[in-house]
Formats: C-alpha cells, sequence, structure tokens
C-alpha cells in the first residue's frame, strides 16, 4: 500500500514512515501497489517488482508491511534479512481465511523481528501464532507533527469529522445515528465505501468521498472532534493525526485507542452502545479546543521517533547477517 496518483490516500501511514528514514540517510527502493485497482492478481505485480528491486538495489534488509501477503512475497522474493509490520487485517485473517494462518506462521519464522503497531496486536498475533513470541516488537505508524500541527477552534456550532472507508468495521452509520440526537452541528465522513447510500441525505452530515491526506489537516483544523467509534482499530492513525492538531476525539475502547487516548484528550466509548456514542460527542465537544492534552499524546508517537526506532531494528536485523570482521 502506498500512495498514487488514483489513489493519494492509500497506504499513507506507509509512505510517512518510509519518507523519515531517507530523512535520515537510508537509501530506500520501493516495490510498491499504489493502486486499488487489479484484485488479487495485483500480488503478482508485486511479487514481481520485489525480485526485480532485490537482484538490482542489493538491500542490507527487506521492509514489508502486513504479513499475508507482502510479507510472503517478501519472504520468497528476497532472500536477505526480513523485517515486517503487522497492522491489523493481516492479523485478523489468520484463522479466518483458509491458508493464510499457516502463511503466517512462514513469515514470521523467517522475520527477524515482527513489529506490531500496537500493544492490543501484539498479543493477537502471539495468541494467533505463538512463534512469534520473542520476536515483536511495538512500534506505532506515528504522526507528523509538521504536517499535522496545532490549528485555532472553528467558528460555530460543533463540527465532528470521521476520517475512514465508509465500512461495517468503522461504524459509520452508528455514528450517523448517534449524532442525529444532538440536534446541532455538523458531521463529516472523509472516506468512501459500500455504506455511503445508508448515510447520504442526512440532516447535518456532510460525505466528501476519498480525500488525499495532504487534505486532512485543512479539514481538522476546520473540525472540533475526531471520530473513531470502530468495531475494533488495531492502532487508529486517524485518532493521533486529529490529537496531532490538538483536536479531542471520540474513539472506540477495543482495540489500540486506550493505549494512547488519555482521559483529558477525549473520550473512549463501547461501540455497540448508540447512546453512549451521543452522550461521547456531547462531552468531546465540550472540551478545550485546541486541546492541549491531546497534542502532548500525540507526540509521543511522532514519526521521526518510531522511524528511529525502526531504523534501530532494520540496522539489528542487517548486522545479524554480516560476517564477523574480527572471524
Amino acid at each position: 500500500m502506498y500512495p498514487g496518483p488514483d489513489d493519494p490516500d492509500l497506504g499513507t501511514f506507509v509512505a510517512q514512515v518510509e519518507r523519515a528514514l531517507v530523512e535520515r540517510g537510508h537509501e530506500v527502493e520501493l516495490a510498491v501497489l499504489d493502486s486499488r485497482a487489479g484484485g488479487k492478481l495485483r500480488y503478482l505485480t508485486l511479487a514481481r517488482r520485489t525480485v526485480d528491486g532485490a537482484r538490482r538495489f542489493r538491500p542490507d534488509v527487506v521492509y514489508a508491511h502486513f504479513l499475508v501477503p507482502t510479507g510472503l512475497v517478501a519472504a520468497v522474493g528476497a532472500r536477505t534479512p526480513l523485517v515486517v509490520t503487522a497492522h491489523g487485517r493481516d492479523v485478523r485473517n489468520v484463522g479466518a481465511i483458509p491458508g493464510v494462518a499457516h502463511a503466517t506462521r512462514l513469515v514470521v519464522r523467517r522475520a527477524t523481528t515482527v513489529v506490531c503497531v500496537s500493544e492490543y496486536l501484539r498479543r493477537e498475533l502471539e495468541t494467533k501464532v505463538p512463534d512469534a513470541r520473542g520476536k515483536t516488537a511495538v512500534v506505532s505508524s506515528g504522526v507528523d507533527l509538521e504536517r499535522f500541527a496545532v490549528a485555532p477552534a472553528p467558528d460555530g456550532p460543533p463540527s465532528f469529522l470521521c476520517v475512514g472507508a465508509l465500512e461495517e468495521r468503522k461504524n459509520v452509520v452508528r455514528l450517523a445515528d448517534a449524532f442525529a440526537t444532538l440536534g446541532e452541528g455538523t458531521l463529516t465522513y472523509a472516506g468512501d465505501g459500500p455504506l455511503r447510500a445508508r448515510l447520504e441525505g442526512r440532516d447535518g452530515v456532510r460525505l466528501l468521498g476519498r480525500v488525499p491526506h495532504d487534505g486532512i489537516p485543512a479539514l481538522l483544523a476546520a473540525s472540533r472532534v475526531l471520530c473513531q467509534p470502530s468495531l475494533l482499530e488495531p492502532l487508529g492513525q486517524a485518532l493521533l493525526e486529529g490529537m496531532a492538531c490538538g483536536r479531542s476525539v471520540v474513539a472506540t475502547r477495543i482495540g489500540g485507542p486506550p493505549e494512547f487516548v488519555p482521559p483529558d484528550a477525549g473520550i473512549l466509548v463501547d461501540p455497540l452502545d448508540q447512546g453512549a456514542l451521543a452522550e461521547a460527542l456531547r462531552a468531546a465537544a465540550a472540551f478545550p479546543c485546541p486541546n492541549d492534552a491531546a497534542r502532548e499524546a500525540a507526540a509521543a508517537h511522532d514519526v521521526r521517533r518510531q522511524a528511529e526506532r525502526i531504523e534501530e531494528i532494520l540496522s539489528r536485523a542487517a548486522a545479524a547477517t554480516r560476517p564477523d570482521p574480527r572471524a
């Protein structure tokens, strides 16, 4: 996953880590898919790009995002040390899709380190794939504190923003139902998906479709609260970005958000409780804006700091295969 001309919102969390590694002086050769088009056959394209890149670039270490299929492609297509980051769906697929569990075990055994974006995800991975125990590290995808800077509070009635796919897991319909009980304000969705039709035509609800990542800071500046009450959220990238802009958040209590959303930065909710969600929206709208506590919590996930941690992991993987000059 990597942003491309047709899908500028694709894999932005991967691209920002890559940019930070380049800023730190590393050479990075990309073997990526920058479009959602192509179905499963596109992974054959990724495999070819991986093999060609490995032969031409001769990397010290291969860094893959997502265990399967990407990590499997990297494990087979390049014979150098492998580090792979698990992001969430790849772990959920273990045991849910035939063959994924076996392929994931192969990737985990082949990898020097498996990075998980949250402690929640690490626990889930190590439960499903015991081979991961002892070789995992937790490093979030981070947030660019320069791109997502603190913005003044917007004028007018409370404005809520939800960034993400319009799909069942993101709980977007229940969020709109909860918002409708407030009787004021606006709720903006930046994203697209199969549930769009169930959100159209509602009072106070705006549907923007997919928005390039560069456009998200302006949307956050025009909003008071960032909402991500997902049924499950392995990390919560949009939450980090909202908090970095000094925005209070309404977040699911299931998954990664409890690890980085303190009480003075936002409200954690049971995503299935529509009444509690409505109360959380009201309460979050009354928080200070900008919210200094939210910015401070997000700063602990500065992407440049996270890239430094990834650099250490990649360097250890590369060093483990180099011959000892003293030998």
